[in-house]
């Protein structure tokens, strides 16, 4: 579907129901510029949310590393006190099924509705300039995690993204310090994995090498 022939952007509207209209209506493919100019004033966190989500699905391998990359070059922006997110030309033009976005937000959609019910604007200095800032700098790093082929490392990496771009998008500072929350699980986890995974293969060299 061609971005310009793409209804107005409503800030007011909850993102769930933007996010459920694109996947309902439109022709069979939509547009990351479509994407975009629908997200109007908060498409940096939504965007951010959208490629979270994706890759907080169980996905075949290589999934993470493709939904990862937009992460990879929308965060940064955000850390260097970007309000609207820059896209080159050529990936807005870049179109998805609509079939696979209503497939892929089904099963984010309810927990989102449930979340905005009960989200308000709060704590408002967790999106002062420094404090996106630091939400750009944690979703960059988690953004580099998510683009390795780690086997079950994403889950918490893009949940982190998911509830800290939701964060922004509702300027909730309860849903920041979830999101920070999950960030440090996630180095928590990733620590233990690579001290597991280190033993393992100490272990197995002190075997091969005493044989």
């Amino acid at each position: 579907m061609n971005a310009q022939m793409s209804e107005p952007a409503d800030d007011k509207a909850p993102l769930s129901a933007v996010l459920r209209d694109l996947s309902l209506h439109g022709g069979p493919r939509v547009s990351i510029g479509e994407l975009m100019e629908r997200f109007g004033g908060r498409a940096m966190g939504a965007l951010l949310l959208v490629f979270g989500l994706a890759c907080s699905l169980p996905l075949p391998p290589g999934g993470t590393t493709i939904f990862g990359l937009p992460l990879l070059l929308l965060a940064p922006q955000l850390l260097f006190g970007a309000h609207a997110p820059w896209v080159p030309q050529k990936l807005r033009r870049r179109t998805m099924s609509r079939t696979d976005l209503r497939r892929g937000l089904n099963k984010g959609l309810p927990w989102l509705e449930r979340i905005e019910a009960i989200s308000r604007p709060r704590l408002s200095f967790f999106f002062s300039g420094p404090g996106q800032r630091v939400i750009g700098l944690i979703c960059t790093l988690l953004a580099l995690v998510l683009i390795l082929p780690i086997p079950l490392g994403n889950m918490l990496p893009a949940a982190s993204v998911t509830v800290l771009s939701l964060a922004l998008v509702q300027r909730d500072g309860i849903l920041a310090l979830l999101g920070y929350a999950l960030a440090i699980a996630s180095v928590g986890v990733l620590v233990l994995a690579a001290g597991l995974i280190l033993h393992a293969a100490q272990h197995l060299i002190a075997i091969v090498t005493a044989a």
